[in-house]
C-alpha cells in the first residue's frame, strides 16, 4: 500500500524556488524522440519538463497521478517514465489516439509505470473512474484556451514571401468540445471538472494547473485569477504558486521563446502604445481540498 502523506510532509517536498526552470530546452527538443512525430497536430500541448518537475516534486514512485484533459497525453507520459501510475480522459478521439501512441512508445523506452485511458467528457471523470476515487496522489491538468490557438505557421520566410499560414491550431470542429464555450461557461465547466478530479485524490492529495493569461480582442485577461476563483468556488484552496518558465536562461538573461503570433501580438500592441509583454511563463498553481485544510486544525 501506497504512504499517504501528512500535510507536512507535502510542504517539505514542495519546491524550493517559486520559479521553475522548465524552459533550458525548446518544447520541440524536449519531446524528440520521446514522443511521437505525429503528437505535434495539437495546438496546445503542455511542456513536458513542467509535467515532470510537478509529478517528481508531488509524488512517489507507485502513486498514481491523472489528468482529466490529457490533449496527447504529456502528463501521462511523463509519469510513467517517472515509475508513476497514470490515468487519463480526453475528449477529442484523435488526440486519444496519438496518446494512446505516445503510452505505448514510452513503454517501449523503458517507462514502467501503468496506465488507463478514456475517451469521454472530462466532467465526468469522477463517474467514469469511480473505482480511483480516493487513491490519486495528483491531478494536472490544463484547461483549453479556446476552440483554437496559434498552432504552427509557414512564415513569408518559409513560403517565398507570401503571407502567413497557419496549421495545426484548431482543437477541434466539435461543437461538443468544452473549448468552444464562451469564457464564463469554459470557467464554469472547468470548475466541475476539478470538482470532479479532487474526488480521485487521497488525502492531502494535489491538484496542479497549468494556465496563463490570455488576450481576447486585444485585451488582457487574468485566466489565472479567475482559474484561482473557480477553484475556490469548487472547494479547492490555492496553496501555492509558481512560475515555470516557458523561456531558457542563460548567462543570467531570459532567452525567449515565445511563438511567432506572441511576438507578433506583442510587436502590434506595442505600436497601439501598450506596454505589452511577450508570455515567458506558465502559471503553476497548486490546489488543496478545503476539507483536507480543515482536518489539519
Amino acid at each position: 500500500m501506497n504512504h499517504q502523506p501528512t500535510r507536512n510532509e507535502l510542504t517539505r517536498r514542495e519546491f524550493l524556488a517559486s520559479v521553475l526552470a522548465t524552459g533550458q530546452r525548446p518544447s520541440r527538443l524536449q519531446r524528440h524522440g520521446r514522443y511521437t512525430p505525429e503528437s505535434m497536430r495539437h495546438p496546445g500541448k503542455m511542456l513536458p519538463a513542467i509535467a515532470s518537475t510537478v509529478i517528481d516534486a508531488f509524488t512517489q514512485p507507485g502513486d498514481l497521478v491523472i489528468d482529466p484533459m490529457c490533449g496527447i497525453g504529456t502528463t501521462l507520459v511523463e509519469a510513467i517514465h517517472l515509475r508513476r501510475d497514470a490515468a487519463g480522459m480526453e475528449y477529442e478521439r484523435a488526440f486519444v489516439d496519438l496518446t494512446l501512441n505516445n503510452l505505448r512508445h514510452a513503454h517501449a523506452q523503458g517507462a514502467t509505470g501503468r496506465y488507463q485511458l478514456a475517451c469521454g467528457d472530462a466532467r465526468t471523470i469522477a463517474t467514469v473512474y469511480k473505482e480511483l476515487r480516493g487513491k490519486a496522489a495528483l491531478v494536472l491538468t490544463s484547461p483549453p484556451y479556446g476552440s483554437h490557438t496559434h498552432g504552427h505557421i509557414r512564415s513569408s520566410r518559409d513560403n517565398g514571401g507570401g503571407k502567413v499560414l497557419k496549421r495545426h491550431h484548431r482543437y477541434s470542429t466539435d461543437r461538443g468540445n468544452l473549448a468552444h464555450q464562451p469564457l464564463l461557461g469554459l470557467l464554469d465547466s472547468f470548475g466541475r471538472i476539478l470538482a470532479g478530479s479532487a474526488l480521485l485524490l487521497r488525502p492531502c492529495g494535489v491538484v496542479a494547473v497549468t494556465v496563463r493569461p490570455i488576450r481576447v480582442k486585444g485585451e488582457l485577461i487574468d485566466l489565472p485569477g479567475m482559474v484561482i476563483d473557480t477553484a475556490a468556488r469548487n472547494g479547492l484552496i490555492l496553496a501555492s504558486r509558481y512560475a515555470a518558465l516557458l523561456a531558457g536562461l542563460r548567462g543570467g538573461r531570459l532567452v525567449n521563446r515565445a511563438s511567432f503570433f506572441q511576438m507578433l501580438e506583442t510587436r502590434r500592441a506595442r505600436d497601439r502604445g501598450l506596454p505589452a509583454c511577450a508570455t515567458a511563463h506558465e502559471d503553476l498553481l497548486l490546489f488543496h481540498r478545503a476539507a483536507d485544510l480543515q482536518g489539519d486544525r
